[in-house]
């Protein structure tokens, strides 16, 4: 789950090859010799994070001209999850690296392979969300790269307007307007599972409202105390992903739709809601660039509307491994400390577009980003949101788009798949040694 949620966080990403993403700054020595060092900084291959990687460097370098920095690149999924655990053990590593943040952060050692930064000023002007994601035993071991995103609805506005319609805080209310909808002639949910992963938005996307019902619910998941399938509050997901396939109100294609068949919906007016990672919407600008403020977000409603938040992907960490000594650890240290700034807010939001609020307070969104990333500020400003159930417990299965799929087409109950994904993950949690399994 976590690796399939990862490759499509945007999910307009496009991977590249290539093992050296090339250099910016001076092509001085590295030994730090009047006061100039090349530095080195692995990135995975997607588009994204090749894009995002060269705008910060090409900023920080035209002020730091002593300094060069080398982006070499890796594989994503998980034959680069290999690759950096083999080079932090072999002490091979480049002098910082971009990874995820969340659980699988946690499974490459951070106390033994990478250097505490909480020291540094910075930390405390973190994203309280995100800082959790990199610490591990009060110490902070990483600085934010990239955006959040969120796991949201997102949904027509004009659709909305003609309507009369309210942004929905609970299940029921949500339903209500999905009747309204469908008997206007519209579709009232956006299904789009030829792309088989957008399946999993309400069980996924729905972890905020879980977690809010069940504040130790991730606790007891990761020990199996907890099971989706017999917890009142976690089942929940599976029962609207098959509630809303029942009451008729996807796209008569919504087996064979994928994510640009939904985003067109929802451009056109066509459909008013699409359960979506928010960072697809960047994919409206190639057709229709207006829809992008037209096309608002919302957090998956649940039982309670005073609790009702938003679920999200933390952005990935930028690290620092214990190789990385002297002269080039300052350097380091001075370049994170940057990237964790105003100005460092600044290049990371110009150089590729974000999917959703920056992870350092007082940070601003540009004013020209889509609306449905506007409109998931305020859930930050806030704190109303909970990083997804991936960045909180390592445990997590493979089969959870099929399982979904089949759900939401009226192939298998929610109580089932539920159960069959209890199954799934079982695995994974023994593989892991983890207590309790």
């Amino acid at each position: 789950m976590r690796k399939r949620m990862t490759a499509v966080i945007a999910a307009s990403l496009l991977a590249v090859s290539g093992c050296s993403a090339g250099s910016l700054g001076s092509s001085d020595d590295d030994s730090g010799a009047g006061g100039k060092v090349a530095l080195t900084f692995l990135v995975d291959n997607g588009e994204g994070s090749t894009k995002l990687a060269e705008g910060l460097v090409k900023d920080y370098t035209a002020k730091n001209p002593n300094v060069s920095i080398n982006i070499e690149s890796r594989p994503a999924g998980g034959e680069g999850d290999n690759l950096i655990k083999t080079r932090l053990q072999t002490k091979n590593m480049t002098d910082m690296f971009m990874y995820n943040s969340g659980s699988l952060f946690q499974q490459i050692n951070p106390k033994q392979n990478l250097v505490s930064l909480n020291d540094q000023p910075w930390v405390a002007q973190l994203d309280d969300t995100f800082k959790s994601t990199v610490t591990v035993d009060g110490q902070v071991y990483g600085a934010p790269f990239g955006t959040f995103t969120a796991g949201a609805v997102l949904y027509s506005k004009p659709i909305y307007e003609e309507l009369g319609l309210q942004v929905p805080k609970t299940w029921a209310e949500f339903q209500a307007n999905n009747e309204k909808i469908k008997a206007a002639g519209k579709t009232a949910v956006i299904g789009t599972y030829a792309d088989t992963w957008t399946s999993q938005l309400f069980v996924l996307g729905d972890f905020h409202n879980v977690a809010a019902a069940e504040p130790d619910f991730a606790e007891k998941y990761t020990k199996n105390q907890a099971k989706y399938a017999t917890d009142p509050a976690a089942i929940k997901g599976f029962q609207h992903t098959q509630e809303v396939h029942d009451k008729g109100y996807m796209n008569k294609d919504f087996a064979s739709a994928k994510v640009e068949d939904g985003l067109r919906m929802l451009a056109k007016n066509e459909g008013a809601h699409y359960p979506i990672l928010s960072g697809v919407v960047g994919g409206v600008a190639a057709t229709d660039p207006k829809a992008l403020q037209t096309i608002g977000l919302f957090a998956l409603p649940g039982d309670d509307a005073a609790k009702n938040g938003l679920t999200v992907w933390s952005p990935s960490g930028l690290y620092v491994p214990q190789t990385t000594e002297g002269a080039k650890l300052d350097a380091v240290k001075k370049f994170v400390a940057w990237v964790a700034s105003p100005e460092g807010c600044t290049s990371t939001a110009k150089a590729y577009a974000p999917s959703g609020p920056l992870a350092i307070k007082g940070c601003k969104l540009p004013d020209d980003v889509p609306q449905a990333v506007k409109d998931a500020q305020p859930y930050f400003d806030n704190k109303n949101n909970s990083p997804a159930l991936e960045f909180v417990s390592p445990v997590k299965g493979p089969a959870l788009e099929q399982i979904t799929v089949e759900v939401g087409s009226g192939i298998r109950k929610a109580d089932a798949g539920a159960a069959l994904y209890d199954q799934d993950v079982k695995k994974q949690a023994q593989q892991l040694g983890l207590e309790g399994w």
